[in-house]
């Protein structure tokens, strides 16, 4: 991999010096292993989980059930050329670290908010090859003085913490490949662990990457799936791997892409990874005479000095829904049946809670957290799903819970140890699940043309209550849920807990509300005045606890009719990060309401043969950023609303040329004229028909 040195104008530094951050000399940490793995202190938030064993728990009991109710606004940042926000901040030594649009990270006074530095990765550069953008990352990485940070075309960065400078930068990809990063990098050993998506945009194989955390030199790599036989294996891992694969899976690159749900256990000195789905998910193409498709769906633990595989517990065998297993990953030590087990608590897409022996992999048990129709139990024995056989669509349909969108997804995932529960948004869905018309022989992913092999849609909520959407305490020791509230929407933020008997949670409907983590009584509630995606941390600094959060809707959902109608329309809300505390002052300036943009009426003879050709290329290549059906959901413009479409050669200009790649918009440059075309048409009928359903 080639690296590069630093550009003096990446970053923008201000004269504010950190060294004034508190009061007197500073505290310096030495962020590395030891301290990534202290769960004792409270006053730093050091990685994406907080420590290693990402808990997501504090030990700050300023802030608490008894006087939650008084927490306020103590300082905020506007964040105007941002929009999906959705990751989690770091603390170290007062000041706060954070990712935004286009992968660009600041530093911030975690005391006040004033900006200290700025880093801009350049990422708009890369939009000529970018087709996924969501404008999404899930957070940054912070080992001894360095923030390291994953852009969305594939590089891992290294950069001062000091003064935002660029210290070495490395391709983790192939560029030619459709593949990104929006996942969070993890540290640990001096070493710096990055994944990819891109499952469902190409013929993808999926694997992690280690980095020297000083130099960027790579450290190993692990492959997640294998590759072609004729070109042999990586290691016996690989080749164990291959034995469950059927057919030439190699063509359709296989999947497993890990792009988030990395822990690394200090105390065993193990590295688990979660890994993706398949590539693409109908098991029906990619292996067509069965097998289980290792290392699919599973989590795997790898010796972090060399990537070399220890052992793996497989959630979805032969997965064919998109049932991933890249959900966070959790460490703890509980007693079970009166003896102490040391353990992972992992709740992935498939709709079981697993309690895994994270000495060896061995399951000690998994029950179902959500309504489960492809699965009635999991064997306790071997491990395995006791599956509907008719959940796999053997006759070309079957309507199955969860959804592809889980039971619960990536959304973080929180543990406190003082009560024994685990914190996390649940989703309540069925889908139909569709491949008839799926020829298997025939079938090919084209790079960033959108294709799983099966089609479908979601059926309504299969919750008692007819809700979509719930938060979840769930005991892991007695497998069964200890409390449950309905929320807005379906896809709500994470979570974070502490010793002060509290879960906070923000909302897709912009209320940031704070729970007893005992009970779920609500104690406090503040309207953001904007959709929340991000999930919250807490720290102190000086004696004073703080809780934040970036306030700024956004993520793979915010598209779409159901989003659209939250009202958070592209580009009209100030995007923030927020602080609170009890002695906050502060007063948030007020929002926007929520507002739904509609079709506009222009004048504009469609062609009803050319938008049935348009329809396909959007599905392909624009639904999943502008909704389908063209109804945006606010992380990007709604395009039936749109006076760039009806003319040609703005379209072209956006689409093809790329003059808005500096707003995310990737650039298209290979889209042709009649494809164009096309697009125009089908965007103006659903804007048409979509204007006549209002008017009936």
């Amino acid at each position: 991999m080639q690296t590069h040195m630093p550009r003096p104008a990446l970053a923008f530094v201000l004269t504010l010096a950190l060294t004034a951050c508190g009061a007197g000399e500073p505290t310096r940490t030495v962020v590395d292993d030891a301290a990534l793995a202290d769960t004792i202190q409270g006053d730093n938030w050091l990685a994406f989980g907080r420590t290693t064993n990402e808990q997501r728990f504090s030990p700050l009991t300023q802030i608490n059930d008894a006087n939650v109710s008084s927490l306020a606004v103590d300082w905020y940042l506007d964040l105007p050329g941002d929009k999906g926000l959705g990751s989690t901040p770091l603390v170290v030594d007062g000041v706060l670290y954070f990712i935004g649009s286009m992968n660009i990270v600041r530093a911030v006074d975690a005391t006040s908010g004033t900006l200290l530095w700025v880093y801009d990765p350049r990422t708009r550069e890369y939009a000529d090859r970018l087709r996924a953008g969501w404008d999404l990352s899930r957070g940054i990485a912070y080992w001894d003085g360095k923030v390291y940070v994953a852009t969305w075309d594939g590089r891992l960065n290294a950069v001062d913490a000091t003064t935002g400078t660029e210290l070495w930068s490395v391709q983790t990809i192939d560029p030619d490949l459709a593949m990104y990063i929006t996942g969070a990098p993890k540290a640990f050993k001096g070493k710096v662990l990055v994944g990819n998506g891109g499952t469902e945009n190409g013929p993808s194989r999926g694997y992690v990457s280690a980095y020297d955390a000083e130099t960027g030199e790579m450290a190993w790599r692990f492959w997640i799936v294998p590759g072609n036989p004729a070109d042999g294996f990586e290691n016996d891992a690989m080749r164990m791997a291959a034995e469950t694969w059927t057919g030439e899976w190699w063509t359709h690159g296989g999947g497993g892409n890990a792009w988030h749900g990395f822990t690394y256990d200090a105390e065993l000195d193990q590295l688990y990874i979660g890994t993706g789905n398949g590539s693409p998910w109908n098991r029906k193409v990619r292996s067509p005479d069965g097998g289980d498709n290792l290392f699919l769906c599973s989590i795997v633990a790898l010796d972090p000095d060399t990537g070399e595989y220890l052992w793996h517990y497989q959630t979805v065998p032969g997965e064919t829904w998109d049932y991933n297993s890249n959900m966070d990953i959790v460490l703890s030590d509980l007693e079970i049946e009166g003896a102490m087990r040391k353990v992972i608590l992992h709740a992935p897409k498939n709709g079981f809670f697993y309690v895994i022996d994270r000495t060896n992999g061995a399951l000690i048990s998994a029950e179902p957290f959500v309504e489960t129709t492809w699965a009635t139990s999991i064997d306790p024995v071997t491990g395995r799903p006791v599956e509907d056989p008719d959940a796999r669509y053997p006759d070309g349909m079957a309507n199955v819970t969860p959804t592809e969108m889980g039971g619960h997804n990536w959304h973080a995932m929180s543990f406190n140890p003082r009560t024994g529960l685990a914190y996390y948004p649940a989703m309540h869905q069925a889908r139909t699940y569709t491949d008839v018309g799926v020829d298997p022989a025939t079938y090919r992913v084209t790079n960033w043309l959108v294709g799983v092999g099966v089609g479908g849609g979601n059926t309504g909520s299969t919750h008692p209550t007819g809700v979509l959407a719930t938060l979840q305490a769930w005991d892991p020791v007695r497998q069964e849920l200890a409390w449950e509230v309905p929320l807005p929407g379906i896809y709500n933020p994470g979570t974070m807990t502490t010793a002060g008997n509290l879960v906070f949670q923000g909302r897709v409907d912009g209320a940031f509300v704070a729970y007893r983590a005992d009970t779920g009584e609500e104690l406090w509630r503040h309207d953001m005045g904007l959709g929340i995606t991000a999930p919250p941390i807490t720290y102190a600094v000086n004696g004073r606890q703080y809780v934040a959060l970036l306030v700024g809707y956004g993520s793979l959902m915010a598209r779409g009719r159901e989003a659209a109608e939250l009202g958070w329309a592209y580009g009209l809300h100030t995007r923030r990060l927020v602080a609170f505390s009890i002695d906050g002052t502060a007063t948030l300036p007020p929002q926007p309401p929520p507002y739904v943009p509609g079709p506009i009426d222009f004048p504009f003879d469609v062609d009803r043969a050319l938008a049935a050709r348009g329809a396909v290329v959007y599905g392909q290549q624009c639904g999943l950023c502008h909704g389908g059906g063209a109804v945006a959901g606010g992380l990007t413009p709604d395009l039936r609303a749109s006076l760039v479409v009806p003319r040609i050669e703005d379209f072209a200009s956006v689409v093809r040329d790329g003059t808005r790649a500096v707003n995310g918009m990737p650039q298209y440059a290979d889209i042709t004229l009649d494809e164009l075309i096309s697009l125009q048409h089908y965007i103006r009928a659903r804007a048409e028909a979509d204007l006549a359903a209002a008017a009936r």
